[in-house]
């Protein structure tokens, strides 16, 4: 029994490969090793090492021990819910747009593409804690994984200070079943 559940997730993984569908999703799974055993999660805590590797681009290092700066856009893959094909998923984005960004730029607007279905954009005119949460329809789900493409309007460029584009910090991100 041991060897089939060593031989199940490289077969997984060679199937996931195997698939049509987007270089950077497989470039995702292809980072982690087979010992390693990766399992995409359909919630990633920005801080969390073992799920590290579905952050695609976009993501600066980690702060804190808890969050992360993100680039103007930024990209995550993400396992699909169970019946999200038929159901759909609900879509989360834990984030913070700080003070140092918002009085700098002004109010920010994300938007997301989830699997190529563009979700409705969300406006942030202060500083502080947000969700971005999005309905995200069973078509944008034709495989076990989803990438989202998320976009900023505006991001503070580099800097003398910060060599880094700053959009806004986030948390953690997920599918949440319907």
């Amino acid at each position: 029994m041991l060897g089939l559940n060593r031989t199940l997730p490289a077969l997984a993984t060679l199937a996931l490969l195997a698939a049509p569908g987007c270089k950077r999703e497989q470039k995702a799974i292809e980072r982690a090793t087979i010992e390693e055993q990766p399992e995409l999660a359909s919630f990633v805590h920005v801080a969390d090492p073992k799920t590290a590797f579905q952050l695609l681009e976009g993501f600066h290092a980690l702060e804190g021990n808890a969050w992360r700066w993100t680039a103007k856009n930024f990209s995550v893959v993400l396992r699909a819910p169970a019946a999200a094909t038929q159901k759909g998923a609900t879509l989360k984005l834990k984030l913070n747009v700080p003070e140092a960004v918002a009085s700098r730029i002004g109010p920010q607007t994300l938007t997301a593409d989830a699997g190529g279905v563009t979700l409705a954009p969300q406006r942030f005119e202060k500083p502080g804690d947000y969700e971005y949460v999005r309905d995200v329809p069973p078509q944008a789900f034709r495989r076990d994984s989803l990438l989202l493409n998320f976009a900023l309007d505006k991001a503070l460029p580099p800097g003398d200070v910060d060599q880094r584009e700053l959009g806004i910090i986030v948390v953690a991100v997920g599918l949440d079943p319907k």
